[in-house]
């Protein structure tokens, strides 16, 4: 990374059929950038899309050169398009935000104050969670400190990718080259110096979320723990020997009925009980591994994490 050219203000923006979110998101960011920093560029990372994002984007470049985009090749998915952003940015400060108003724009005059304190990373804690559905909610509480209590790592509970890092920060982020890409966990695992503001998230500007509701919060939740941990293996060997101690002592109470001539104990119902969750046991070791696996077969590949199609706003980078 060519730590050289950093200058002003970056904000990295992952999109994907945001077409009616691009105009508000700049109507509000714009001004709020102006006020921060004056030499700034807006980075739209973009997955293809069936909607008009692409030309809302070029459209708005023609106008402002500041706002620039990445185009992918095919679907990548949002860690990918963030690392890109994060790659192509040349800013001294880099912002990671969300397209869809969720995260309000004017959080950040807040955030650059806490930066200029000597903060390396300064990232947004949500007060409230509007918008989100009660199941959500309590799949992110439980997430966090469940990840947080087996980690080797601290993840700030209810906060996402928004935040405002230095250069040095998305400089080691880049160094890392990790397949999976979860920000907020890569960004605790650098350290450096780190603090937080509070705010409000609002609900959803228009359209809707593009990621499963529930699934894509478990997969995300899934990546911090078991990309920043092994402790989930461990804890399998020692309640793999819990089970075995308990088996060796069931073993011995079907001796001591069978030595004093006791048939308490009725064989089948008991038999199948065993069989069904000593399977179970199995089945769930057997993902865990599958998982850890997983993860190290997408490393040992070095595939790329994203590949770009096409540029807009870039000079040195095009490939138009």
């Amino acid at each position: 990374m060519d730590t050289s050219r950093a200058s002003g203000i970056s904000v990295v923006v992952p999109a994907y059929n945001e077409e009616n979110n691009i105009k508000p998101f700049l109507d509000r960011i714009v001004p709020v950038l102006e006020q921060v920093e004056a030499d700034y560029e807006i980075i739209f990372v973009l997955d293809p899309c069936p909607d008009k994002t692409e030309q809302v984007i070029r459209d708005a470049s023609s106008t402002n050169s500041r706002i620039k985009m990445l185009k992918m090749s095919r679907r990548f998915g949002q860690p990918a398009a963030t690392m890109a952003g994060l790659v192509y940015s040349k800013g001294e400060k880099i912002v990671v935000i969300d397209v869809d108003l969720q995260d309000p724009p004017e959080v950040l005059i807040e955030m650059n104050s806490k930066f200029n304190e000597g903060y390396d990373v300064v990232y947004a804690t949500r007060l409230s969670r509007d918008g989100e559905t009660v199941v959500k909610r309590l799949i992110a509480q439980i997430g966090y400190k469940l990840i947080n209590s087996l980690s080797d790592v601290q993840i700030p509970r209810n906060t996402g990718d928004f935040r405002l890092m230095s250069r040095r920060i998305v400089n080691e982020l880049c160094n890392l080259n990790e397949s999976h890409g979860f920000l907020r966990g890569l960004v605790a695992y650098v350290g450096f110096n780190q603090t937080s503001v509070y705010y409000k998230r609002d609900v959803r500007f228009a359209g809707k979320g593009n990621y499963n509701r529930y699934f894509g919060s478990l997969r995300i939740g899934l990546n911090g723990l078991i990309g920043f941990s092994a402790k989930p293996l461990n804890l399998m060997s020692i309640f793999g020997a819990l089970i075995s101690s308990f088996s060796f002592l069931l073993g011995t109470w079907y001796a001591g009925q069978k030595f004093l001539g006791i048939n308490l104990t009725p064989g089948l119902s008991t038999t199948v009980i065993l069989l069904c969750f000593f399977a179970g046991i199995q089945l769930l070791s057997l993902g865990l591994m599958g998982e850890y696996v997983s993860r190290i077969y997408d490393e040992v590949k070095r595939r790329p994490m994203y590949i770009v199609d096409k540029s807009v706003g870039f000079e040195s980078e095009n490939v138009n």
